[in-house]
């Protein structure tokens, strides 16, 4: 096994509610020749979850739609989640890497469309619920879950008026995003949601050491630095739970005390 896990325990569900094990993942980022990571997704069904959900950025290639699908195949009798990221949507071009630790200036190159519809299709024909501006509800054991999504933030693809609003009818609920940017994170929290789920953010991807742990210098979105992976709460926000994700950039492909993950989030009763 080539990738960390990262295990979480959430004591958020209602009491006397059954455990409920969530994987999570993002930024897989796959092209046809990764074949160890290819591998390490297949070995994510030995998890045994209970729900999975991506936060996107599935593509680095044009041909990846078929690898992605027998990649996550051992997953798919399983109930999922997924919204989409930027890198599903266009082919990657080489970046000045070094832009990546700077401020975001809003500019976006795009290398040619990539064959998302595809993607969508297929994942929903196979029993995945794609909540890319999209709203739902679905029972995990004695748990009636609400889940909420939205597109891609990083592209202003997202638009959470879609998706607003308290839940309702539901013991537990959570949204969804590819980016976590603030204006979302702030608004899902003024909803009152539990949890939220993110990725894009690689971890920082490169990261410094720090006092016995290391240190993100960047998010590549308005999100803090402290934030960058793993799940945190702030003073009066819902928890968020952010994937460092599986990959990166075929033309990047450097990660620094930031290796590449999946998570498992045992939520449990109050």
């Amino acid at each position: 096994m080539s990738y960390k896990l990262r295990e979480v325990t959430l004591p958020l569900l209602p009491k006397e509610h059954k455990e409920i094990r969530v994987l999570h993942f993002s930024d897989l980022h796959l092209t046809p020749k990764r074949k160890t990571e290819i591998a390490d997704i297949k070995s994510f069904a030995d998890l045994k979850p209970d729900l999975v959900i991506s936060t996107g950025d599935f593509l680095a290639h044009r041909d990846a739609v078929p690898v992605v699908l027998d990649a996550l195949a051992g997953l798919f009798d399983i109930p999922g989640l997924f919204v989409f990221g930027s890198n599903d949507y266009y082919e990657p071009l080489f970046k000045n890497p070094f832009k990546y630790l700077l401020k975001d200036d809003g500019k976006r190159k795009h290398g040619p469309e990539l064959p998302w519809r595809g993607l969508s299709q297929s994942l929903t024909q196979l029993g995945w619920i794609d909540l890319n501006q999209s709203k739902t509800t679905l029972k995990i054991k004695d748990t009636v879950i609400e889940a909420r999504g939205t597109d891609d933030a990083h592209l202003n693809r997202d638009d959470y008026s879609k998706v607003a609003g308290k839940p309702k009818n539901c013991d537990f609920s959570i949204a969804v995003t590819h980016a976590p940017y603030m204006r979302l994170i702030n608004a899902m929290s003024k909803d009152g949601i539990d949890l939220i789920f993110a990725g894009h953010t690689h971890g920082g991807q490169v990261r410094l050491p720090w006092f016995g742990e290391s240190k993100a210098l960047t998010t590549n979105c308005d999100l803090p630095n402290w934030r960058s992976r793993g799940a945190t709460q702030d003073e009066n926000q819902s928890w968020l739970h952010v994937s460092a994700g599986m990959g990166t950039s075929p033309f990047a492909r450097i990660r620094l005390a930031s290796p590449p993950e999946v998570s498992l989030i045992t939520l449990t009763s109050k």
